[in-house]
C-alpha cells in the first residue's frame, strides 16, 4: 500500500495550492481519506476527511479555505488550499482508514504517505 503526496511548495500569503494524493490500492476511493498537517513543533492536526460516500469534515481552522475531493477513476484525493495563511506553514500527510468507509475518525487511520511541505510567506 502506497499513498504518495505532491503539490506542496512555498507560496505567500493569500495564495493557493493544490495537494494531490496518489492511492496505489484500488479499493482506497470506497474508504475514509483524509488530509492532516504538522507544523514545526507542533502535534498534528487533522485538517479534512472525506468518507466513500464524499462526505466531508473539516478543521475548525481551515474551513471555508480548504476543500478535500476525489477522483475514483485516477485514485487520487486532492486538497485545494485558498486565502492560505503563514500558521498553514506545515508538512502535510494524506492517509487511509482501510476498516471504514464512514464516520471517519482521527484516530482510525493506519495507512500514510511521507508527506509534502506547504510554506507560507507572510
Amino acid at each position: 500500500v502506497q499513498l504518495v503526496e505532491s503539490g506542496g511548495g512555498s507560496v505567500q500569503a493569500g495564495g493557493s495550492l493544490r495537494l494531490s494524493c496518489l492511492v496505489s490500492y484500488f479499493t482506497a476511493m470506497s474508504e475514509c481519506l483524509g488530509w492532516f498537517r504538522q507544523a514545526e513543533g507542533k502535534e498534528r492536526e487533522t485538517v479534512a476527511f472525506i468518507d466513500r460516500t464524499a462526505e466531508t469534515i473539516y478543521g475548525d481552522s481551515v474551513k471555508g479555505r480548504f476543500r478535500v475531493s476525489k477522483d475514483s477513476v485516477k485514485n487520487t484525493l486532492y486538497l485545494q488550499m485558498n486565502s492560505l495563511k503563514p500558521e498553514d506553514t506545515a508538512m502535510y500527510y494524506c492517509a487511509a482508514d482501510p476498516t471504514r468507509g464512514f464516520g471517519c475518525r482521527k484516530d482510525g487511520f493506519n495507512y500514510w504517505g511521507k508527506g509534502t511541505q506547504v510554506t507560507v510567506s507572510s
